[in-house]
């Protein structure tokens, strides 16, 4: 009976490796570190696990008030600000926000 489940899982295995071109295990730990780094974007910017665009670029606006480097933050903290807004709007299914598409409009002139 042992042996019979032993060569189930290796042909299970098998399987998979052939169909999807990586091992379970492989499978498993990559669902875990993508959910690993949104936990910790989501953590960067205080937003919840359904944060919509809105309250994550607010968010955003708000984490970079408070560690931009003219304010005494540091630059690494904001790339670190800049990465997870993206990464929690690619979940989304979102496009990455961009500089030049301001809330406020003003064109500098």
């Amino acid at each position: 009976m042992l042996l019979k489940i032993a060569l189930l899982l290796i042909a299970a295995s098998l399987l998979c490796r052939w169909a999807i071109g990586q091992w379970p295990w492989q499978l498993a730990k990559a669902g875990t570190e993508g959910e690993r780094k949104r936990k910790h974007a989501r953590a960067v910017l205080g937003v919840g696990a359904r944060a919509d665009r809105a309250e994550i670029l607010a968010a955003h606006k708000l984490v970079l008030t408070r560690v931009h480097p003219d304010r005494g933050g540091s630059a690494a903290k904001v790339h670190e600000a800049n990465e997870a807004r993206d990464l929690l709007l690619a979940a989304l299914g979102e496009p990455p926000a961009r500089i030049a598409s301001r809330d406020d409009g003003d064109a500098g002139g």
